[in-house]
This record gives C-alpha cells, sequence and structure tokens, in this order.
C-alpha cells in the first residue's frame, strides 16, 4: 500500500517521521511504502506542492495530518478528530451585507468531501467533524460570530480543502486528521495547547500507519 502524509509544515509530523525512519521496512508490513510531503502553510502551497507531487506520483491513500483551532466548545484541547467536509469559506463575493459563496454565482464549488472514511482503515474511531480552509485564522468576535451565523463550522485549517481539492482532482482517496490546539476566539496564545496538540495527532496516526 502506497501512502502519502501531508503536513503543512515539519513540526506537525516530526515524531512520526523519525518513528516511521527507525522502523525497518521488516518491521512494517512488507506491502507499505510511505511517504512524508511538507507544503508549507496555507492553500495555494498546499495545491501547488500536492498537485505537483501527484502528477508524478501515485498512492492508494493521502492522509493530511495538521492541528486547527475549533469553534466547538465539546471539542477538548489536544483532541484528535477526522474531518469529513471542508469549506473554502472565503470563496464567494460580497453583496452589501450579504456573502455569495462562489455557488451562488455559479463559477465553481468552495464545499469539498471526501468519500474515504477512517473506518474503511482502521478500528480507530474519531469524532467526525466539519471545517473551513481560511486564509487569515480567526480572532475577532466580530467576524466570529458573523462567520459561525453563516456556516457554523466546528474547525478552522489554512490547508484542509486545498488538500480534499486536490487528492479529488488526482482521483487519489484522502483522510484529513487533525488535532486541536486551540479555541476560535481573540487570540490568546497563553491558552493554547499546540504541544499536547502534536503529541496526540502524532501518537494516533503512527497506530494507524501501523494498521494500515
Amino acid at each position: 500500500m502506497r501512502i502519502l502524509v501531508v503536513s503543512a509544515t515539519e513540526f506537525e509530523v516530526g515524531d512520526l517521521k523519525s518513528e516511521v525512519g527507525s522502523q525497518s521496512q521488516e518491521s512494517r508490513s512488507k506491502n507499505q511504502d510511505i511517504d512524508f510531503l511538507v507544503t508549507g502553510v496555507g492553500m495555494v502551497a498546499t495545491a501547488f506542492a500536492l498537485g505537483r507531487h501527484l502528477a508524478t506520483h501515485q498512492y492508494d491513500l493521502a492522509i493530511n495530518l495538521g492541528i486547527a483551532g475549533s469553534f466547538d466548545r465539546n471539542i477538548t484541547l489536544g483532541e484528535v478528530v477526522e474531518v469529513l467536509e471542508d469549506q473554502l469559506s472565503e470563496l464567494g463575493a460580497e453583496d452589501d451585507e450579504t456573502f455569495l459563496p462562489i455557488e451562488t454565482l455559479g463559477i465553481g464549488e468552495s464545499i469539498l468531501k471526501t468519500d474515504a472514511r477512517l473506518s474503511s482503515y482502521t478500528d480507530q474511531q474519531l469524532k467526525q467533524v466539519t471545517a473551513i480552509t481560511v486564509n487569515t485564522v480567526h480572532g475577532h468576535e466580530l467576524s466570529i460570530q458573523k462567520l459561525t451565523a453563516r456556516i457554523q463550522p466546528q474547525l478552522e485549517s489554512m490547508e484542509g480543502a486545498a488538500f480534499f481539492y486536490s487528492c479529488k482532482q488526482a482521483e487519489v482517496p484522502c483522510l484529513q486528521i487533525r488535532a486541536v490546539s486551540n479555541y476560535v476566539e481573540k487570540r490568546n496564545r497563553d491558552a493554547w495547547q499546540i504541544g499536547l496538540a502534536i503529541k496526540n495527532l502524532n501518537s494516533f496516526a503512527l497506530e494507524l500507519l501501523e494498521k494500515l
């Protein structure tokens, strides 16, 4: 099985890469081949890096690993979740106070979904969520209120929907797995749990790869 692990930054998957690299081929499935791709932060960098890579490489599964902010306070900091639907929430037009999604304009799509499910590959269970992908992460109360009234997302990242789009175009089955590092609120670095989120994300991903 050929697997591509995709992340925006090296530090989000550093521990996982070390663990996978230290394992001999014999200690993993003899039919398992794992590549890592660090794209850079943001949807443009992700789409370009993935498009270029998938044009010359074929995979049975692509897995996007990363941290995310959560609008949903029922998701605990550090929790690992499976994203089934992601939306390019800024893609569209303003009509005075009304936002028009690109679907309303009739010139594209902003909502990306994956047909793959974690349950098809492992008995590990994660909460299934929806997300948005943004260029500017939210940190202003008024913009957060306007967004949640319009979309009601659970998570936000800067790459997820671009990952789904690229995999869809290349016809590669894909999973998006994220760990929550912070709640979406007025910027409060003291409350962030980035270390915990990355630790839990890498632990989960290592167990997943061992089961594939």
